[in-house]
């Protein structure tokens, strides 16, 4: 909700700065003494090469056959360990939306879905990206995002659950794979490839914080590869994560108590903080020449605080004089555990078995808060609450099969592959506990009643066939085909035509045409939720309750989509990589927040749903709303990447990069709700058409000679805009009034210098956003509770700029 969406500027304390410090100076020492007493070279002990992008990695990320990236008939990108390594970040998130330009994230999605990293691709929702590991379906976050913005109800996959330290490399199809992999496929997918070493491993540390004196960030990573008896590998990996609250807040003015730049403190527009632990393994074990047991998973642990709108004195004096802000907890648990046997010959089929078991466990709470009216009634209140616990689990069971038949007149052979998936998925809410719901329930966010607890699970089938070959040695075709039957919402049947034609090995042409589809979550189909600010309160209600029909609500259908993508591969000369590809998404009954009926109509459901109503809140405040097929949208754009490699002799060699994302969204469809007004105002339109940027460019390289190394970027985020709630008199709230805001184009700066002290002990020092630069301001009256930015388009972030140190030793 966007009154929930405030913060402020706190120091962190020198002593853990210092601490800190001495702790890397302690780790350096004992790390380079270590590297001086071993010669041999670690296993890639080239520490400063940072290839902007391995063109010639085989990929298997959009294909069904072993294919290098400049020759796939698909966009793929390939992100390497050492490219993430290099951006500073301490979360895997964040590296990516720095590395690619086709990605991005928000930099502030309110409330619960603050603690939650979601990312998307090509401006679509978190929802419309499908991330997979070694190939595998990923579970997403039981985690759903409430607040305003382009995030809104989803339920995205968390990747900063996988420890970095595991990651061999990342590949991002930047095309419509549904038909290949099946729901969530929109946008394109993200398949995270883990190591697969028999020796050697590695320990890091990174520590930064903001120029701001906030947010101080701690990461630690240790990895080792170990043989299996000479028949297989196993890699063990463990991260900690630690980061402190940033505050970017203005004054909050109480709604026009104050003059501007006079007010409370109100922390709440910032980064939360949090600390991660989290571990993971990948093994294979060779049982014969051609047939592997194999294995990965991963477990991760978040404890979580964000911050709310502070509330006055006079709110609660008795317990809080001074006022007090409420802040939402998370006490996260996070697992994913995949099993399985592959081999190449099996009547002369490659076939692959697996099973994966995943699930996302979270405990939400309140603390530094109070139950007004519980206090009023009884004279007591609590002033930490348990509000709700939410977790899903996802069973995906797969067999595969994979063959080459020579055919005549064909140049070359056609493979043929095909297989089936069995999948269960649940979804279940838990009451939270009575003082956090009763009588109008916690400050801030009151907890989920009884009757909106709820168990909820489906099953999906899927069956899918896939072949490919050369109709002449210079035009390769592919052509999928995908079958899903869900036990909620019925069967879909999807296809993918790829294809490419390599004029001259310098030049290529390739396109696709697919449709696709996104079944609803059930997150969207069965929660319920009550958000209060100090003004307002507005209820989410369960698309398929029986509350949410009293306000005209249906139950939900799949989205679907058609997508189109066309591009050119150029190497005009050697060393240059260039690829330009054009895209259109067009998404049909795309699943909104809508159906909002406010008053007396909006209480009424809400309290058919078991959500409390404080009374202090006049009816004309109070609304309700729930998920729907509110629009249709139409995403086209086009995507540049290049890399160049030259050597400049004695003087070192630089690998520079160009990432070029133009990308437009607009709604070509408004549904109408049962009240007979459209789903969406001019905010919602706004979120899903122009709160990413409509370009970003991203241009760069990498300097390495001998034992340094150097890493600069700029990046160029495009303007975005919004429709912004703004105070429209003295102590008054208006939800109807909009007021456009243009957020500026904004260059941010990344630098990385590293030295290798030792061919196992490296040293870097860095910035992200070098010259600290801020979003556009909001205008005075739009600053609702002192929120200075508007969080919900900001992509470039509202940190500013941020320094770290970091110290790496290979065995």
């Amino acid at each position: 909700m966007r009154g929930t969406n405030i913060k402020q500027r706190a120091t962190q304390p020198a002593i853990e700065v210092r601490r800190t410090m001495l702790s890397m100076a302690v780790l350096a020492v004992a790390f380079n003494g270590a590297a001086w007493a071993q010669s041999a070279p670690a296993s890639g002990a080239a520490a400063n090469t940072v290839n902007t992008v391995q063109q010639d990695t085989v990929v298997v990320t959009g294909t069904r056959t072993d294919t290098k990236a400049s020759q796939s008939l698909t966009p793929v990108d390939v992100i390497s360990g050492a490219q993430l390594r290099s951006t500073g970040q301490s979360n895997l998130r964040d590296a990516l939306v720095q590395l690619s330009p086709s990605i991005s994230r928000e930099s502030y999605a309110g409330d619960a879905a603050l603690l939650t990293d979601a990312l998307t691709l090509h401006g679509l929702s978190p929802d419309h990206v499908l991330v997979l590991v070694n190939g595998k379906r990923r579970h997403t976050t039981a985690n759903i995002a409430l607040d305003g913005g382009l995030n809104q109800g989803s339920t995205g996959v968390d990747i900063d659950m996988i420890p970095v330290g595991l990651i061999d490399h990342i590949e991002v199809l930047r095309d419509g794979a549904a038909a290949q992999y099946g729901s969530d496929a929109i946008a394109g997918v993200i398949n995270i490839i883990l190591k697969r070493s028999s020796h050697g491993g590695e320990l890091q540390t990174t520590n930064g914080q903001t120029y701001a004196g906030d947010g101080f960030k701690n990461g630690e990573t240790a990895t080792v590869g170990l043989n299996l008896g000479g028949n297989g590998f196993l890699d063990l990996s463990a991260d900690y994560n630690r980061q402190n609250h940033t505050v970017r807040t203005g004054p909050d003015d109480y709604f026009g108590s104050f003059k501007p730049g006079h007010g409370y403190y109100n922390p709440i527009e910032g980064d939360p903080a949090s600390t991660r632990e989290a571990v993971g393994y990948n093994a294979g074990y060779y049982l014969g020449d051609d047939v592997e047991l194999y294995g990965f998973g991963t477990y991760a642990h978040r404890n979580a605080q964000a911050y709310q709108n502070y509330r006055p004195p006079g709110v609660l004096p008795q317990i809080y004089p001074n006022g007090f802000v409420p802040t939402e907890t998370v006490n996260e648990n996070d697992f994913s555990v995949t099993t399985g046997i592959k081999g190449q010959n099996l009547f002369g089929w490659s076939w692959d078995l697996s099973s994966t078991y995943g699930g996302d466990h979270d405990v939400i709470g309140m603390t530094n808060s109070a139950n007004t009216g519980l206090f009023a009634s009884q004279g007591y209140t609590p002033t930490s609450f348990h509000l709700a616990t939410i977790s899903n689990t996802q069973l995906t069971n797969n067999l595969d099969f994979s063959r080459a038949f020579q055919l005549p007149l064909l140049p070359a052979p056609v493979n043929v592959s095909w297989g089936v998936e069995q999948r269960r998925e649940t979804y279940t809410v838990g009451a939270g506990d009575p003082a956090s719901y009763l009588d109008g329930g916690s400050q801030a966010l009151p907890g989920l009643a009884p009757v909106s607890a709820s168990d909820n699970s489906r099953n999906v089938v899927a069956t899918y066939i896939d072949l490919s070959t050369h109709l002449t040695p210079k035009w390769t075709v592919d052509l999928a085909g995908r079958f899903e039957h869900y036990s909620d919402v019925g069967n879909t049947t999807n296809g993918k035509f790829s294809t490419r034609y390599d004029f001259t090995p310098a030049f290529a042409v390739r396109g696709s045409v697919s449709t696709g589809f996104r079944a609803p979550s059930l997150a969207e189909e069965y929660y319920s939720n009550i958000n209060e600010s100090p003004a307002s309160v507005e209820g989410l209600l369960a698309a398929n309750s029986g509350a949410a029909r009293l306000i005209g609500a249906a139950p939900l259908k799949s989205e679907k989509s058609t997508n189109y993508n066309l591009g050119f591969v150029l190497t005009p000369v050697k060393g240059l990589h260039l690829a330009l590809d054009a895209y259109q998404i067009d998404i049909r009954n795309r699943i909104v927040e809508g159906g909002t009926a406010s008053g007396a109509a909006a209480i009424a459901a809400m309290q058919a749903a078991g959500l409390s109503v404080p009374s202090s809140i006049p009816a004309s405040a109070v609304s309700a709303s729930y998920f729907t097929n509110g629009a249709n949208t139409r995403t086209r754009g086009l995507d540049l990447t290049g890399t160049y490699h030259t050597g400049f002799g004695a003087f070192g060699q630089v690998d520079w990069d160009l990432g070029v994302n133009i990308n437009t969204t607009s709604v070509t469809h408004i549904a109408t709700g049962a009240n007979g007004g459209p789903e969406l105002n001019a905010q919602q339109i706004a979120w899903l058409s122009t709160s990413t940027p409509k370009n970003k460019i991203i241009v760069g390289g990498t300097w390495h000679l001998d034992k340094w190394g150097v890493s600069l970027h700029e990046t160029r985020f495009g303007s975005t805009s919004s429709e912004e709630t703004y105070i429209v008199g003295p102590n008054a709230f208006s939800t109807t009034q909009f007021l456009h805001f243009e957020n500026a184009a904004r260059y941010i700066t990344d630098v990385e210098v590293r030295y290798d002290v030792t061919k196992k002990f490296q040293i870097a020092v860095g910035a992200n956003n070098l010259f600290d630069v801020y979003p556009s301001k909001l205008p005075y009256v739009a600053q609702l509770e002192g929120a200075q930015y508007d969080s919900f388009a900001s992509t470039t972030g509202v940190n500013g700029g941020f320094y770290y140190a970091r110290a790496r030793y290979l065995f």
